[in-house]
């Protein structure tokens, strides 16, 4: 009989934070393109240009402290980097060839980490630029730069998301329900993060 016993592997809050920090994002991306393009069907799904800026303005507030609080799950892992990090980057994840030994991974592998550190840079420029635009910066240098760079950041997580959801679904199946009820089956996890499963004591 297969082994179908399950481990907690993200906490209620962690999930909660996970898909607050997913609608905000997805809010400001609908948004986001309606400015960019000047989509006036856009516009009137939320009610009007007027009404849709006081409702981007503000979803990038709940983003940003939906983005900080997930700097406590995951910004120590990602800065953390070993040998198991080094030979992961050398097997390509176990992504281009199946005949390779992947080093056993901590709570997120190496991919992830990278994924999160490029995600978390891109948010904090776009965040920052973005409330420069939202209290209209008085030096004309300055507002445009912002608008630089809130543009391109914005741009680049846009092709990051259906990258990050490919990979949390149909090219790791199962990965996918640990933001739904956090569990995952002990099996699934020793081989994607024995190094998590032994250092967490599970059996």
């Amino acid at each position: 009989m297969a082994d179908t016993k399950m481990i907690t592997k993200a906490t209620v809050c962690e999930i909660l934070n996970h898909w607050l920090l997913a609608v905000s994002f997805f809010i400001l991306t609908v948004s986001g393109f309606g400015f960019l393009f000047q989509m006036s069907g856009v516009g009137a799904l939320f009610g009007g240009f007027n009404q849709m800026r006081v409702i981007h303005n503000w979803s990038g507030v709940v983003f940003l402290i939906s983005l900080f609080l997930t700097m406590f799950n995951y910004l120590p892992l990602s800065l953390s980097f070993s040998r198991e990090d080094l030979g992961w980057l050398r097997t390509g994840g176990g992504y281009l060839s199946r005949n390779v030994d992947v080093p056993p991974q901590d709570a997120i592998n190496t991919g992830q980490k990278l994924f999160y550190l490029l995600f978390l840079v891109l948010s904090c420029a776009n965040s920052a630029s973005g409330l420069l635009i939202w209290l209209r910066a008085d030096i004309k240098s300055l507002a445009l730069v912002s608008l630089l760079v809130h543009n391109l950041s914005f741009n680049l997580l846009v092709i990051m998301m259906p990258l990050h959801i490919y990979l949390s679904t149909l090219a790791n199946p199962g990965t996918y329900r640990i933001m739904l009820d956090g569990k995952m089956p002990l099996a699934w996890a020793k081989q994607h993060h024995g190094k998590w499963v032994k250092k967490m004591g599970f059996e």
